[in-house]
């Protein structure tokens, strides 16, 4: 198991903390196992089930908005695999205006790109190559992004993240 999907006092989801901090806020009581996996961690005198899904019990306020990076793991995700220039399937990340020409790393300024364009795209913007983009790049709203950026998603995380998603 990769980690654990801590959900605040409301249900919402905040992140994934590793399954030591998991148990840690557990034996605190600082969090209930809402979702256990198979199996325990046992010590000496105690045996607490493996937590999926953790919840606060009390509410932490989060008084900002988190905006996870870019990364090409969540662009393979917001882009389904594709690649925003041919449609092909891709397999790096492209700056559409590029770094060299001050360029931004963020949502708006990046796609998933198949090598082949992104090599013959080089440093070019894409008026001097003609090209044009086959979707709009997009910034994802919804913290289910930053657990989609951790890795694998576990599926007694869905309903969480679904909800988030709405």
């Amino acid at each position: 198991m990769d980690g654990t999907l801590l959900l605040n006092a409301t249900f919402e989801p905040i992140c994934v903390v590793p399954l030591r901090r998991a148990v840690l806020l557990v034996l605190a009581e600082k969090a209930e196992i809402i979702t256990a996996s198979t199996g325990e961690i046992h010590s000496e005198h105690l045996s607490v089930p493996i937590p999926s899904v953790v919840r606060l019990v009390h509410l932490a306020r989060i008084p900002f908005r988190i905006r996870a990076t870019p990364s090409r793991r969540t662009l393979m995700a917001r882009d389904h695999g594709r690649c925003g220039y041919c449609g092909r399937p891709g397999d790096s990340m492209d700056h559409i205006v590029p770094r060299s020409r001050d360029g931004q790393h963020e949502w708006e300024n990046v796609v998933l790109a198949c090598r082949r364009c992104n090599v013959a795209k080089g440093n070019k913007l894409l008026s001097e190559l003609g090209w044009t983009l086959r979707i709009k790049p997009y910034a994802p709203t919804s913290r289910a992004w930053l657990i989609i950026a951790v890795g694998t998603m576990q599926p007694e995380w869905e309903p969480y993240l679904a909800a988030a998603a709405a």
